[in-house]
């Protein structure tokens, strides 16, 4: 048996702050409390002017992705590792299967690559074709591997975008199996379509990017996207919401009491679109990713949805691309891999920019980058919570450690970094997953293989927002007699 005690911090959760001990045995939280008994001989954790909080869950990352005609550079130990130095323990990824191949297939393959993870890991499976085949593999996924979320692209055409008629074939089809359904909402044939009149202009380097990609495509698809799910009476995630026109579309639909949830990246509420017209091609490039960064009234709005609650969770879209990945476009903005890092960056980010300046509270704090997630993805309070019986994901928080955030320092397999030169205080001190110290001391000690997927049960009918075609008030249909019919 091996014991641990965090001694002498302020437990902040989700509800929540106190002082209190966390006694953790093995992999489990043992006991929180003032009079916690330790056995002897156990590790003790001295967290005197520090938080003690829940690991943070980041909800979308994208390791070793082959996507775009390379494979992101971040694999799922580094990237987990690099997690772990920023207190995040658990990251829920993406398998992407190819137009095409059987999405069981996919999801097996990506399990094979996330056995080297250092800290634990989940999956979401996109729904990229679809067939009957596909129908079966969800309800496999959802019965037999711990899979309760599909994601849907509403962007990249010829690759991998959902048109409406999957997205109504797979929405019916999740609502069936109680899991969550999840969008990238761009409109693909806009951005198509753009994309190819920019170039057209002479925008050729990164500045055509943001250009290509504005933010009526995004509110388009988010609004598409909602009124699909309404329809059918099925709950809806957007992922990375980026600007104004996506979250009024959001904000619409909660207040009419429809179940949606959305995330924020934290990268989309503290950098702007002037990034793209830097006269360094490759330091534009590295801030390519969809969507795009957006002008600054965009972050003001999208600071009032996190506080609001109208936006739940925080992100990164970790997908790392390096310099020479990124130069695949050097002459043609539209082949300039899609992605940036931050995995290990999010929660310190958020520290220094949200709960520094008000914006966020302790406990606000926790619920987005950790417990609204685990609620939401259906493993609270496994995950997300500070409570005997969860797991030992706990985090050491220091709000004074400063840092200076740099691509020479950072743990991250990416030779950039879109935080570089920022200063930020509040950072992670000590990280346990399950119990091990992953991070101590401005070390790492993760274990290659150490991570555990973590399976996600399906959610109970009641999840289900109630569609208005099956609502209550809908009336029976007119009885008749046949008329007569000319002849």
């Amino acid at each position: 048996m091996a014991a641990t005690v965090i001694r002498g911090g302020t437990v902040v959760t989700a509800e929540s702050e106190s002082r209190a001990d966390v006694l953790v045995i093995d992999e489990k939280i043992h006991a929180v409390g003032k009079d916690v008994d330790v056995p002897a001989g156990a590790k003790v954790i001295d967290a005197s002017g520090a938080y003690v909080i829940p690991g943070g869950i980041d909800p979308h990352t994208h390791m070793e992705l082959p996507f775009m005609g390379t494979v992101a550079s971040e694999d799922f130990y580094t990237g987990t590792s690099a997690a772990a130095a920023g207190g995040t323990t658990t990251i829920i990824d993406f398998v992407i299967p190819d137009p095409k191949e059987r999405i069981l297939d996919a999801y097996k393959k990506w399990r094979g690559w996330a056995e080297k993870a250092a800290a634990d890991y989940s999956f979401h499976v996109a729904i990229t074709w679809w067939d009957q085949s596909v129908s079966d593999d969800m309800g496999t996924l959802v019965k037999e591997h711990g899979v309760n979320s599909f994601k849907h692209f509403m962007a990249y055409k010829n690759a991998i975008m959902c048109d409406d008629e999957i997205l109504v074939s797979s929405f019916s089809r999740a609502k069936e199996l109680g899991a969550l359904c999840t969008v990238h909402a761009e409109n693909g044939e806009l951005v198509y379509r753009l994309q190819k009149e920019i170039f057209e202009k002479g925008f050729t380097g990164p500045e055509g990017h943001p250009l290509s990609r504005p933010p009526e495509v995004e509110g388009e698809a988010a609004n598409r996207a909602i009124r699909i799910a309404e329809v059918l009476g099925v709950p809806l995630y957007l992922v990375h919401t980026s600007c104004i026109d996506a979250l009024e579309a959001i904000a619409r639909a909660r207040m009419e009491g429809q179940r949606v949830f959305a995330e924020v990246l934290a990268q989309h509420l503290v950098i702007d679109d002037s990034v793209y017209r830097n006269p360094d091609w490759n330091h534009a490039a590295h801030y390519v990713m969809s969507p795009p960064f957006r002008a600054k009234e965009h972050q003001a709005a999208l600071w009032k949805g996190l506080q609001s609650g109208m936006l739940q969770t925080t992100a990164t879209d970790h997908c790392c691309f390096c310099t020479p990945q990124k130069q695949a476009g050097v002459e043609d903005f539209r082949k300039i891999p899609n992605g940036t890092g931050g995995v290990e960056d999010r929660m310190s980010v958020l520290w220094h920019h949200g709960v520094r300046t008000g914006k966020l509270t302790p406990s606000e704090f926790v619920a987005c980058t950790s417990s609204n997630a685990a609620k939401i993805f259906n493993v609270f309070p496994k995950k997300g919570a500070l409570v005997p019986g969860a797991d030992a994901d706990i985090v050491v928080w220091d709000p004074e450690k400063t840092r200076t955030i740099s691509a020479k320092t950072h743990h991250q397999r990416i030779d950039f970094n879109i935080y570089e030169g920022m200063s930020v205080t509040g950072n992670a001190a000590v990280t346990l997953s399950r119990g091990a110290v992953l991070w101590e001391k401005d070390q790492l000690s993760t274990v290659k293989g150490r991570g555990k997927n973590i399976d996600r049960a399906p959610f109970a009918p009641y999840f289900a927002s109630q569609s208005k075609r099956n609502g209550e008030n809908v009336q029976s249909p007119v009885k008749r007699e046949r008329p007569a019919v000319a002849k």
